[in-house]
């Protein structure tokens, strides 16, 4: 119980994915600027990450370690995110079209959230099972969403608020995603 608390807090506050380990920095800029989409890519992402992590770790166990082709890892990686986002595009689209509309715009995104495939890897390297590939893959997701809608709503905020001229947009954006990062690194001391 002591070590799932601790994957739990480590992967959402202490080693957050966007913050301390800069993985994800482009839809995290890029979707952040209201909180309703902020709130969507984050759902995608925790699905994706979860249900990716599950499928590349059964690959890696089952198909490249048992036939020594470990370098092909990231080659697979790759095209098993790519595929798993195009499939989830396709049956999404096809069975619940509510859904597809609220998280349409965010999949082709994740495609290229080198976040999705950060966290694959990682589980890899830090040689977890299962059970502990799947827990770290979702906390990290709900780490990364957290980060997506607090900066989000940070920026809500900083539309109401007279910034000088030459810092709006993205230069207060990157100042402030800065100061949150700083805030995170006060987790550290909790793990």
């Amino acid at each position: 119980m002591a070590a799932l608390i601790v994957i739990i807090i480590s992967t959402i506050f202490v080693n957050n994915i966007v913050f301390s380990q800069f993985l994800g920095i482009c839809p995290f800029l890029g979707v952040s600027g209201k909180l309703s989409t902020a709130t969507g890519m984050g759902a995608a992402v925790v699905f994706v990450i979860t249900l990716a992590t599950l499928i590349t770790f059964l690959i890696y166990e089952y198909v490249l370690v048992p036939f020594n082709m470990q370098f092909l890892q990231t080659i697979c990686y790759i095209l098993v995110i790519a595929a798993l986002v195009q499939m989830l595009e396709i049956i999404l689209k096809k069975t619940s079209p509510s859904l597809y509309q609220a998280l349409g715009i965010f999949l082709p995104l994740i495609t290229t959230n080198c976040a999705v495939l950060g966290v694959s890897i990682m589980v890899i390297q830090q040689s977890y099972n299962l059970a502990g590939a799947l827990l770290f893959a979702f906390f990290t997701a709900i780490g990364f969403a957290l980060a997506l809608i607090i900066f989000a709503g940070c920026r809500e905020h900083l539309e109401m608020v007279d910034v000088p001229e030459n810092m709006r947009g993205m230069p207060i954006a990157l100042i402030t995603a800065g100061i949150l990062s700083l805030a995170f690194m006060g987790f550290a001391g909790l793990v």
